[in-house]
Protein backbone atom coordinates (compact mmCIF):
# COMPACT_ATOMS: atom_id res chain seq x y z
CA UNK A 1 0.00 0.00 0.00
CA UNK A 2 1.14 3.59 -0.84
CA UNK A 3 -0.40 6.35 1.63
CA UNK A 4 -0.51 9.70 0.15
CA UNK A 5 -0.49 12.72 2.56
CA UNK A 6 -0.10 16.62 2.26
CA UNK A 7 2.35 18.32 4.35
CA UNK A 8 1.52 21.07 6.97
CA UNK A 9 2.05 24.27 7.09
CA UNK A 10 3.13 23.93 10.65
CA UNK A 11 6.99 22.88 10.99
CA UNK A 12 9.57 22.02 13.32
CA UNK A 13 11.24 25.33 14.43
CA UNK A 14 14.76 24.08 13.19
CA UNK A 15 16.98 20.56 11.97
CA UNK A 16 18.70 18.89 14.47
CA UNK A 17 21.18 17.14 11.83
CA UNK A 18 23.31 17.13 8.68
CA UNK A 19 23.10 19.74 5.99
CA UNK A 20 20.08 19.65 3.62
CA UNK A 21 21.70 17.56 0.62
CA UNK A 22 19.27 16.92 -2.24
CA UNK A 23 20.83 13.97 -4.38
CA UNK A 24 20.40 11.86 -0.92
CA UNK A 25 16.49 11.85 -0.97
CA UNK A 26 14.04 9.53 -1.99
CA UNK A 27 12.35 9.62 -5.86
CA UNK A 28 16.41 10.46 -7.24
CA UNK A 29 14.68 10.93 -10.46
CA UNK A 30 13.11 14.43 -8.85
CA UNK A 31 17.22 16.04 -7.77
CA UNK A 32 17.18 18.04 -10.85
CA UNK A 33 13.34 19.44 -10.58
CA UNK A 34 14.14 19.71 -6.63
CA UNK A 35 17.50 21.90 -7.37
CA UNK A 36 15.46 24.04 -9.93
CA UNK A 37 12.68 25.08 -7.37
CA UNK A 38 15.28 25.38 -4.17
CA UNK A 39 16.95 27.74 -6.02
CA UNK A 40 14.21 30.20 -7.21
CA UNK A 41 12.97 29.85 -3.86
CA UNK A 42 15.90 30.94 -2.18
CA UNK A 43 16.60 33.60 -4.96
CA UNK A 44 13.42 34.77 -4.14
CA UNK A 45 13.54 35.13 -0.59
CA UNK A 46 15.71 38.00 -0.91
CA UNK A 47 13.55 39.90 -2.00
CA UNK A 48 11.38 40.64 1.16
CA UNK A 49 8.19 42.33 -1.08
CA UNK A 50 8.33 40.36 -3.65
CA UNK A 51 8.53 36.98 -1.65
CA UNK A 52 5.57 37.93 0.84
CA UNK A 53 3.52 38.39 -2.09
CA UNK A 54 4.24 35.10 -3.92
CA UNK A 55 4.46 33.06 -0.40
CA UNK A 56 1.62 34.57 1.12
CA UNK A 57 3.80 36.02 3.84
CA UNK A 58 2.43 38.65 6.82
CA UNK A 59 4.79 41.12 7.63
CA UNK A 60 5.42 39.14 11.06
CA UNK A 61 6.60 36.40 8.76
CA UNK A 62 9.52 37.52 8.05
CA UNK A 63 11.58 35.09 9.78
CA UNK A 64 10.45 32.57 7.57
CA UNK A 65 11.92 34.38 4.38
CA UNK A 66 15.42 34.15 6.55
CA UNK A 67 15.24 31.08 6.75
CA UNK A 68 13.88 30.33 3.23
CA UNK A 69 17.31 32.05 2.40
CA UNK A 70 19.01 29.67 4.31
CA UNK A 71 17.81 26.66 3.37
CA UNK A 72 21.14 25.04 1.61
CA UNK A 73 23.06 25.36 5.32
CA UNK A 74 20.18 25.01 6.96
CA UNK A 75 20.28 21.44 9.65
CA UNK A 76 17.60 18.71 8.85
CA UNK A 77 15.70 16.07 10.28
CA UNK A 78 13.28 13.37 8.90
CA UNK A 79 10.60 14.98 7.06
CA UNK A 80 8.34 12.90 9.88
CA UNK A 81 9.87 14.91 12.78
CA UNK A 82 9.63 18.25 10.25
CA UNK A 83 6.03 18.54 9.48
CA UNK A 84 3.76 19.04 12.79
CA UNK A 85 0.34 19.92 11.65
CA UNK A 86 -2.73 18.30 12.93
CA UNK A 87 -2.77 15.46 10.91
CA UNK A 88 0.81 14.44 11.71
CA UNK A 89 -0.27 15.43 15.90
CA UNK A 90 -3.02 12.67 14.89
CA UNK A 91 -0.86 10.22 13.43
CA UNK A 92 2.14 10.71 16.12
CA UNK A 93 4.57 8.78 14.50
CA UNK A 94 7.03 9.04 17.12
CA UNK A 95 4.74 6.83 19.00
CA UNK A 96 4.00 3.91 16.79
CA UNK A 97 5.04 0.58 17.80
CA UNK A 98 8.57 -0.92 16.03
CA UNK A 99 6.29 -2.63 13.52
CA UNK A 100 4.45 -0.06 12.67
CA UNK A 101 7.08 2.41 12.59
CA UNK A 102 8.62 0.41 9.99
CA UNK A 103 5.67 -0.22 7.69
CA UNK A 104 4.91 3.74 7.61
CA UNK A 105 8.61 4.56 6.29
CA UNK A 106 8.02 1.88 3.37
CA UNK A 107 4.03 3.10 2.73
CA UNK A 108 3.67 7.09 3.21
CA UNK A 109 5.08 9.77 0.76
CA UNK A 110 4.28 13.84 1.68
CA UNK A 111 3.69 15.98 -0.96
CA UNK A 112 5.52 19.02 -1.06
CA UNK A 113 5.72 22.08 -3.17
CA UNK A 114 9.32 22.41 -2.98
CA UNK A 115 10.41 18.92 -2.76
CA UNK A 116 7.96 17.25 -4.82
CA UNK A 117 7.22 14.37 -2.77
CA UNK A 118 9.13 13.11 -0.06
CA UNK A 119 9.34 9.49 2.63
CA UNK A 120 9.23 10.05 6.35
CA UNK A 121 13.00 9.33 6.70
CA UNK A 122 13.99 12.11 4.42
CA UNK A 123 16.47 14.42 5.58
CA UNK A 124 14.95 17.93 5.38
CA UNK A 125 15.05 21.42 6.78
CA UNK A 126 11.99 23.56 7.93
CA UNK A 127 10.49 25.97 4.85
CA UNK A 128 8.12 28.23 3.67
CA UNK A 129 7.20 27.08 -0.10
CA UNK A 130 3.47 26.30 -0.45
CA UNK A 131 1.98 24.90 -3.85
CA UNK A 132 -0.28 27.52 -4.56
CA UNK A 133 2.88 29.81 -5.46
CA UNK A 134 4.82 31.09 -8.46
CA UNK A 135 8.37 31.45 -8.51
CA UNK A 136 10.26 33.38 -10.68
CA UNK A 137 12.10 31.08 -13.65
CA UNK A 138 9.79 27.99 -12.52
CA UNK A 139 6.06 29.24 -12.48
CA UNK A 140 3.19 27.54 -10.76
CA UNK A 141 4.26 24.84 -8.64
CA UNK A 142 1.06 22.86 -9.16
CA UNK A 143 1.57 23.00 -13.11
CA UNK A 144 5.43 22.49 -12.56
CA UNK A 145 5.22 19.46 -10.59
CA UNK A 146 2.64 17.79 -12.52
CA UNK A 147 5.15 17.92 -15.11
CA UNK A 148 7.46 16.41 -13.12
CA UNK A 149 6.43 14.07 -10.78
CA UNK A 150 3.76 11.81 -13.37
CA UNK A 151 6.67 8.88 -14.06
CA UNK A 152 8.63 8.67 -10.11
CA UNK A 153 4.52 8.85 -8.92
CA UNK A 154 3.48 6.07 -10.31
CA UNK A 155 7.09 3.77 -10.02
CA UNK A 156 6.50 4.45 -6.70
CA UNK A 157 3.26 3.13 -6.30
CA UNK A 158 4.27 0.30 -8.67
CA UNK A 159 1.10 -3.02 -8.51
CA UNK A 160 0.16 -1.29 -4.90
CA UNK A 161 -3.43 -0.09 -4.02
CA UNK A 162 -2.81 3.84 -3.45
CA UNK A 163 -4.80 5.63 -0.34
CA UNK A 164 -4.79 9.51 -1.74
CA UNK A 165 -5.28 11.40 1.41
CA UNK A 166 -3.78 14.68 -0.33
CA UNK A 167 -5.85 18.14 0.06
CA UNK A 168 -6.65 18.91 -3.65
CA UNK A 169 -3.91 21.35 -4.54
CA UNK A 170 -1.50 18.87 -3.71
CA UNK A 171 -3.60 15.89 -5.52
CA UNK A 172 -3.79 18.05 -8.49
CA UNK A 173 0.28 17.45 -9.36
CA UNK A 174 -0.28 14.12 -9.83
CA UNK A 175 -3.29 12.41 -11.26
CA UNK A 176 -2.95 8.59 -11.49
CA UNK A 177 -3.79 7.37 -14.78
CA UNK A 178 -4.69 3.76 -15.99
CA UNK A 179 -4.43 1.02 -13.85
CA UNK A 180 -2.66 2.77 -11.00
CA UNK A 181 -6.18 5.30 -10.91
CA UNK A 182 -8.31 1.65 -10.55
CA UNK A 183 -5.74 0.93 -7.55
CA UNK A 184 -6.06 4.44 -6.07
CA UNK A 185 -8.65 5.11 -3.10
CA UNK A 186 -9.20 8.73 -2.19
CA UNK A 187 -11.14 10.02 1.24
CA UNK A 188 -13.26 12.85 2.04
CA UNK A 189 -13.83 13.15 5.95
CA UNK A 190 -17.77 14.55 6.62
CA UNK A 191 -18.35 15.32 9.50
CA UNK A 192 -22.09 14.99 10.75
CA UNK A 193 -23.81 16.68 13.37
CA UNK A 194 -27.11 17.08 14.49
CA UNK A 195 -28.59 21.51 13.69
CA UNK A 196 -32.01 22.24 15.08
CA UNK A 197 -33.16 18.38 15.10
CA UNK A 198 -31.74 18.22 11.30
CA UNK A 199 -28.55 16.01 10.71
CA UNK A 200 -25.94 17.78 8.47
CA UNK A 201 -22.35 17.42 7.03
CA UNK A 202 -19.98 19.30 5.92
CA UNK A 203 -16.25 19.35 5.60
CA UNK A 204 -14.55 20.52 8.57
CA UNK A 205 -10.52 21.62 7.90
CA UNK A 206 -9.63 20.41 12.02
CA UNK A 207 -12.04 16.86 11.58
CA UNK A 208 -10.57 16.37 8.12
CA UNK A 209 -7.34 16.13 9.01
CA UNK A 210 -7.43 15.21 12.42
CA UNK A 211 -9.40 11.98 11.10
CA UNK A 212 -7.13 11.06 8.41
CA UNK A 213 -4.12 11.11 10.67
CA UNK A 214 -5.69 8.80 13.12
CA UNK A 215 -7.16 6.87 10.18
CA UNK A 216 -3.20 6.09 8.95
CA UNK A 217 -2.32 5.20 12.09
CA UNK A 218 -4.84 3.12 12.80
CA UNK A 219 -3.80 1.18 8.94
CA UNK A 220 -0.43 0.97 10.53
CA UNK A 221 -0.50 -0.38 13.83
CA UNK A 222 -2.97 -3.03 12.49
CA UNK A 223 -0.33 -3.69 10.10
CA UNK A 224 -2.55 -3.85 7.16
CA UNK A 225 -1.23 -4.90 3.73
CA UNK A 226 -4.42 -4.21 1.32
CA UNK A 227 -3.08 -5.36 -2.16
CA UNK A 228 -6.37 -4.02 -3.63
CA UNK A 229 -8.45 -1.53 -3.62
CA UNK A 230 -11.50 -3.52 -2.30
CA UNK A 231 -9.25 -4.91 0.32
CA UNK A 232 -8.43 -1.25 1.23
CA UNK A 233 -11.86 0.07 1.75
CA UNK A 234 -12.73 -3.63 3.81
CA UNK A 235 -9.12 -2.92 5.84
CA UNK A 236 -11.16 0.86 6.29
CA UNK A 237 -14.50 -1.19 7.61
CA UNK A 238 -12.70 -3.68 9.74
CA UNK A 239 -11.45 -0.95 11.54
CA UNK A 240 -14.81 0.67 11.99
CA UNK A 241 -14.65 3.62 10.29
CA UNK A 242 -18.17 4.61 8.78
CA UNK A 243 -17.13 4.55 4.59
CA UNK A 244 -19.74 5.45 1.93
CA UNK A 245 -18.79 4.85 -1.28
CA UNK A 246 -19.53 7.51 -3.89
CA UNK A 247 -19.67 6.72 -8.21
CA UNK A 248 -16.89 7.21 -9.85
CA UNK A 249 -15.96 5.83 -13.31
CA UNK A 250 -14.42 3.09 -13.95
CA UNK A 251 -10.91 4.37 -15.10
CA UNK A 252 -10.69 7.06 -11.93
CA UNK A 253 -9.39 6.87 -8.65
CA UNK A 254 -12.29 5.46 -5.86
CA UNK A 255 -14.09 8.20 -3.95
CA UNK A 256 -15.11 6.87 0.16
CA UNK A 257 -16.08 9.56 2.45
CA UNK A 258 -15.13 9.01 5.84
CA UNK A 259 -17.88 9.80 8.17
CA UNK A 260 -17.36 11.48 12.00
CA UNK A 261 -20.60 11.86 13.75
CA UNK A 262 -20.10 14.66 16.75
CA UNK A 263 -21.15 13.18 19.32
Amino acid sequence: MLILLPPSEGKADAGTGRRLDPSRLSLPELTPPREEVLDALIALSADEAAARAALGLSEGQRGELRRNARLRQAATAPAGRIYTGVLYEALDLATLPPAAERLARRSVLISSGLWGAVRLTDRIPPYRCPIGAKLPGVGALSAYWRRALAPAMAAAAGDRPVLDLRSGAYAATWTPRGEVARRTVTVRVLHEREVDGTLTRSVVSHFNKATKGRLVRDLLTAGARPRTADALVGALRDLKYTVEEQPAAADRPRQLDIVVTEL
